[in-house]
């Protein structure tokens, strides 16, 4: 298989599998994936929230575990936070680098799978993102516990988690395809559903010039994620509906969830 070629086998919709991720992000795809996001409209649509909330919180020093293109990380540099930028793909990490040397950053990189997070990273952090709808490439719950237990522990006493996810109870029970109004916001790209049930959401991506890539996601539903988080022990889970706390239910394109780890009497669920 070439590097710039995707390979799912016979019958891509039996790739339900973590370990595939690094073979969907050929170089080819990473290339063109800043088309998709496209900073500047990206940058427009999410505003300052990010860095707000990090901030609220007293965060300074930031693990960035789902770097990609290097979006979140350079955004937060450029804030006066203090990151690290973690990915499982040494594609994505390349281009991270190469993106933030373009801007005058200098990334402080590693390469580090999820479940063995502490194992390639040796620091405590004030906060901990997980960005990008990055965390529906596991599809295995042992996976995502070991992910969310791993996370945990990387952060300091009082540390948050802020997790982001696709409005899959929407895809699921409505059959509503994302606005891209917030967080894919190229021109010239079409990311759609191409198949989508309990266990797996395919998603399309078709660039300029007739490149067609393809993603195999696990379909988080919210109140699943938000129970997940509480069952790794953290105390209190806010969620927003596409940087909103007030929302309608099927109207959000993305959750976000702001988990902290400082402990609170009796919990809470937002």
């Amino acid at each position: 298989m070439s590097t710039n070629e995707q390979d799912y086998g016979q019958d891509p919709l039996a790739v339900r599998d973590t370990n595939a991720y690094k073979a969907e992000y050929v170089h080819s795809f990473v290339e063109l994936w800043d088309q998709l996001i496209d900073w500047d409209g990206r940058a427009e649509s999410e505003g300052d929230f990010f860095i707000r909330t990090l901030k609220e919180h007293g965060a300074k020093k930031v693990l960035d575990v789902a770097t990609g293109t290097g979006f979140h990380s350079v955004r937060l540099l450029r804030a006066g936070f203090d990151v690290t930028s973690a990915d499982g793909s040494p594609n994505m990490l390349a281009k991270a680098f190469e993106n933030a040397r373009k801007r005058d950053h200098l990334l402080r990189t590693a390469q580090a799978d999820w479940r063995w997070l502490n194992r390639d990273i040796h620091d405590y952090y004030d906060a901990v993102i997980c960005l990008g709808n990055s965390f529906t490439h596991l599809h295995d719950e042992n996976d995502r516990r070991k992910a969310l237990a791993e996370f945990y522990a990387t952060l300091r006493h009082d540390g948050i988690l802020i997790l982001d996810q696709r409005n899959y109870d929407a895809l699921l029970d409505h059959k509503v395809e994302p606005s891209h109004d917030y967080y894919y916001c190229g021109d010239n790209v079409r990311a759609t559903p191409e198949h989508v049930d309990d266990s797996l959401a395919r998603f399309r991506y078709e660039f300029p010039g007739e490149q067609v890539f393809h993603l195999n996601m696990f379909p988080l539903r919210k109140r699943y994620v938000q129970r997940l988080l509480r069952e790794v022990g953290f105390q209190r889970v806010t969620t927003y509906g596409d940087f909103q706390q007030t929302y309608r239910d099927e109207e959000p394109d993305f959750f976000i969830h702001v988990a902290e780890k400082r402990y609170v009497d009796g919990g809470e669920e937002e």
